[in-house]
């Protein structure tokens, strides 16, 4: 589904971000991208989304160019990719319908068909019958539940999780990532979960790449790199984990 081959990213001031990445994310996988802050996941990000370019190397998303597409492209391309943030990023005047529906307005939808995908979206979160209420009537990971319908209402083939449970409660988190495990098991849909917290996804990932520097350094099945992690970031990680699970 996602082939990096040889990306580089360099930036005008001299910064690079990306180092001649390589991996691939296989079609109907779970995958947790971590990483220190400045590893290069937000670099890693902005590319998949189309908001920068490869300086260099190929990018292929469900067989596309990404280094060639044109900016007329670039919408039809966001539509295949649906993004959970850390703050959910939902409006407080509106309903929990309405920011779930908002998307599909914009990408002028009829009333019917939003009706139809925000309804089934809004019953894969539990939500449904929270679709007339406000976000501030709401937990917060309801809210971030509001943030996954909304991006499952656009019915992509990618969901990318930009550091989605880092707000939340250790309780909270561990819902929010069941969600998207079941999500990602009945619709197989292929998930990429980009967060610095390791200790949080051993139960529901497929496969975890580490990254560091604008590289990958280790990457394979979660079990393996937890149990025998080889590279001096990856055992800072596990060892990280191991504190938290200690102190809960």
């Amino acid at each position: 589904m996602i082939r990096f081959e040889q990306v580089g990213k360099r930036y005008p001031n001299g910064h690079v971000g990306l180092h001649e990445l390589s991996f691939h994310v296989r079609r109907g996988e779970f995958l947790f991208v971590t990483g220190h802050s400045g590893a290069g996941k937000s670099t890693l990000l902005r590319l998949l989304l189309a908001m920068e370019r490869p300086t260099s190397g190929k990018l292929l998303l469900a067989g596309q160019d990404l280094s060639q597409i044109t900016t007329a492209q670039i919408p039809f391309l966001r539509r295949q990719i649906g993004v959970v943030f850390q703050n959910h990023q939902l409006l407080f005047d509106r309903s929990v319908f309405d920011n779930v529906a908002l998307p599909l307005q914009i990408l002028g939808l009829s009333k019917p068909d939003i009706a139809k995908r925000v309804g089934a979206a809004l019953e894969r979160v539990s939500l449904s019958d929270k679709a007339e209420q406000y976000p501030a009537d709401l937990s917060t990971g309801q809210q971030q539940r509001v943030g996954i319908a909304r991006a499952l209402a656009l019915e992509p083939k990618i969901l990318l999780c930009d550091e989605a449970t880092s707000a939340l409660d250790p309780q909270t988190t561990g819902q929010v990532l069941q969600l998207l495990a079941e999500i990602n098991r009945e619709l197989k849909l292929t998930i990429v979960l980009i967060t610095h917290e390791m200790d949080v996804i051993r139960r529901v990932c497929d496969r975890v790449a580490v990254m560091d520097g604008g590289v990958i350094v280790e990457q394979g099945a979660v079990a393996d790199v937890f149990l025998h992690p080889q590279h001096p970031t990856t055992q800072r990680f596990v060892l990280e984990a191991e504190h938290v699970d200690e102190s809960e």
